[in-house]
């Protein structure tokens, strides 16, 4: 009996099932049926939301709606400024839209050495390192610094990126408990006097808006020995004299040997970046891989970074209008009896806490239903337990659109039963 070819006929139609066990995607089952649920009670995917259309830093289109825009980053407004957008077109029509390479090879441009040599006059710094995003930043320091039998130290709510830096090298990792100058002390004491120790920490948590105290942490990581790396992406620009961010406010800028931040919140734009004053600094560009592996920037992103950060070193007016309105929202908030991640107006960043999701779900409803477009957040996001509206305030706020703002927050807790 000879073989003959199976016809397309004989072939099975369909591929086999696969077992449970083995399928990859079931271990989202959980997340995917939650997902189903917040949907079912009848709210928008507050997960999904787009913006139809962007008329300034503080309002969008949403859903056919005009809509305050109380959840970016945009915290200094340079989104819209006129000089940045005008550096982004020049640098478009000169160099076109993209790098097609990494920074090691053919992805540096003219203005990438200039968004790095902007970097460096608004830092005071003798090194700046520009990366693909924020989140690139801190996995790329953080991986490349310490290694094999060495240590890096970080806060137990430490942002996702600081953890993911952590994981892709090979140092061991060392929790302290959330701003414990106490526990981080301790901590520190127990490891290896000659090892190598990075202690990561930030100026501002993006979560619940509260502060490190980073001079009491800098002093107790150098009394170990350790070098200190900040990240400082939720409060440059507003923070300092400068503006650099908490640790020159709270004048630790010279035993601070690492900065982490990005283009994506006060800058206006997208990338990352870190300066130092190392005197080895360089090298890391030679050992990161997320800078090494992957493509540069466009040229009319840095280039706009570029413009933004040098007008931001001179921005006092615009610091200032942004506090005030942190402290009107702040006190208005919790004078209506809502609850607040912080107990003062410690930052930008105001976070509403709420009993659960389903609370937060119908109060965030609401709010975007009145026209107010807040951040809706949840576990793993926010600390075990935590469900907030985060609110992001802006230097382009007026401060009738801040009593706005707080007539719908009345309106919205009043309707759901947050306040009463």
């Amino acid at each position: 009996m000879t073989d003959a070819p199976q016809t397309a006929d004989a072939l099975p139609l369909d591929p086999a099932p696969v077992a449970p066990e083995t399928d990859l995607m079931s271990k989202f089952d959980g997340l995917i049926a939650e997902r189903e649920r917040l949907l079912a009670s009848g709210v928008t995917d507050p997960y999904a939301v787009v913006m139809e259309q962007v008329k300034s830093p503080t309002e969008a289109v949403i859903k056919g709606k005009d809509t305050i825009l109380l959840g970016t980053y945009n915290y200094m407004g340079m989104t819209f400024d006129p000089d940045v957008i005008q550096a982004g077109k020049d640098a478009l029509d000169q160099f076109g839209s993209g790098t097609n390479g990494s920074r090691m090879l053919n992805g540096t441009f003219r203005d990438h050495m200039d968004v790095e040599a902007a970097l460096r006059e608004f830092y005071g710094t003798s090194g700046a390192i520009v990366f693909s995003t924020g989140y690139m930043a801190n996995l790329g320091m953080i991986s490349t610094l310490v290694g094999k039998g060495e240590y890096v130290i970080l806060d137990a709510d430490s942002h996702a990126s600081i953890y993911d830096g952590c994981k892709q090298g090979n140092a061991e990792i060392v929790r302290f408990r959330h701003n414990s100058v106490e526990d981080l002390d301790k901590r520190l004491g127990r490891l290896p006097k000659e090892a190598g120790k990075l202690v990561v920490l930030e100026g501002v948590y993006s979560m619940l808006g509260d502060i490190a105290p980073l001079k009491e942490m800098v002093a107790v990581a150098k009394k170990h020995g350790a070098m200190v790396l900040s990240d400082e992406a939720h409060s440059m620009g507003f923070f300092g004299e400068n503006g650099r961010g908490v640790y020159e406010a709270q004048g630790c800028e010279g035993d601070v040997d690492f900065v982490v931040g990005t283009f994506s919140k006060s800058v206006g734009t997208v990338g990352g970046f870190c300066v130092s004053n190392h005197p080895k600094f360089e090298a890391i560009r030679l050992a990161c891989r997320p800078y090494i592996f992957t493509a540069s920037l466009p040229p009319s992103v840095v280039a706009t970074a570029a413009a933004s950060i040098r007008k931001l070193r001179f921005a006092h007016n615009k610091r200032q209008h942004l506090w005030e309105n942190v402290r009107t929202l702040h006190a208005g908030l919790k004078q209506m009896g809502f609850k607040l991640g912080t107990e003062q107006a410690d930052s930008a960043i105001i976070a509403v806490i709420l009993d659960d999701q389903a609370q937060g779900a119908a109060i965030w409803q609401a709010l975007l239903d009145g026209g107010l477009y807040v951040n809706l957040a949840r576990p793993p996001a926010t600390p075990a337990g935590t469900f907030l509206l985060r609110c992001s305030l802006c230097a382009e706020h007026t401060p009738a659109q801040v009593q706005r703002i707080l007539e719908m927050f009345r309106a919205a807790g009043q309707a759901v039963g947050v306040i009463g």
